[in-house]
């Protein structure tokens, strides 16, 4: 069954001439047949340098899609299931930035990618977990909104000498929220030669009980250039998926079996081949935030070159 999907999916592909981008956090049979896999902010360079597609399916959630338009205004950018929303994009809405630009008008504005295309259109610029201390010191202020992430917030913080300020208070991924300073003395305990590498989304106590806070492009990189054989993973469950597929040889652990991100999931293969053979749902914006946007978008690929 799954087989003739993914004949079909090549089809439509070549046909329509189309590329599948996905994130770290998809299921194991969209890591399969993505064309591009990375975190958020490879994915962004990715979709700034697709020149010779048409159209674009990206399985992850709204806010990379909305990015991938913002940055390609006249390709057609596709994602199998509508409903994939990240709930942390939508903890800041824009009325809610504009209130705390009001409140600090000497500060610099920026948002973690994971966030909607209303709020980024009032950002000095744009951070990933990879980049958002190199980002931070790109600004000249030395007062800086940060959001809608916290913990993101409070790892840039300890990282630079700039005052963060959380907008909104208790931004936060639900799914690095799961996680818990007993977590981390609890896999130790089980595998004592293993390093333990977070996710900057996880709780403050969590990122100084680990041994690495890492963005999940970072996470590989090390893990592959470690001579370690041994590592607790703690964020979303299907990284362990791509770096098992990517860097065969090395015992991972997850720091929590139940870390899951049920919007992640929502594509399946069915999903992404009606998105192929319809060319719907399609992610649009209107023109006008759309190139605001742009701006925030381009300084953060700048700085983080």
């Amino acid at each position: 069954m799954n087989n003739s999907i993914i004949d079909e999916i090549k089809k439509l592909k070549e046909e329509k001439n189309a590329i599948i981008l996905a994130h770290n956090y998809q299921p194991k049979e969209i890591q399969d047949i993505a064309d591009f896999l990375g975190d958020s902010l490879e994915l962004c360079i990715k979709a700034s340098e697709i020149e010779d597609k048409d159209l674009v399916v990206f399985c992850g959630v709204d806010f990379m899609a909305e990015t991938a338009h913002i940055l390609n205004p006249d390709k057609k950018i596709l994602i199998p299931d509508i409903e994939a929303e990240c709930p942390m994009a939508h903890m800041l809405p824009e009325e809610e930035l504009l209130k705390a630009k009001e409140e600090h008008p000497d500060a610099g504005v920026i948002l973690y990618v994971n966030s909607i295309a209303e709020a980024k259109q009032h950002a000095d610029t744009l951070c990933t977990s990879a980049n958002a201390v190199k980002i931070a010191e790109s600004l000249n202020q030395d007062k800086i909104l940060f959001g809608p992430d916290n913990n993101l917030g409070a790892h840039v913080q300890e990282k630079t000498d700039k005052e963060i300020i959380p907008v909104p208070k208790g931004g936060h991924c639900y799914v690095h929220k799961l996680f818990h300073v007993e977590d981390v003395e609890l896999k130790r305990e089980q595998h004592p030669n293993a390093i333990v590498i977070c996710h900057p989304e996880c709780n403050m106590d969590v990122q100084e009980a680990c041994d690495e806070v890492l963005s999940t492009g970072g996470m590989l990189k090390f893990i592959e250039e470690s001579e370690n054989e041994e590592f607790v993973i703690g964020t979303e469950i299907d990284m362990i998926t791509r770096i098992n597929s990517e860097i065969p040889g090395k015992k991972l652990y997850p720091m929590l079996e139940g870390a899951i991100c049920e919007t992640m999931k929502l594509h399946t293969l069915e999903k992404v081949r009606d998105a192929l053979k319809n060319e719907a749902p399609e992610i649009k914006l209107p023109s006008d935030i759309a190139s605001k946007s742009l701006k925030a978008v381009q300084h953060m690929l700048d700085a983080s070159n």
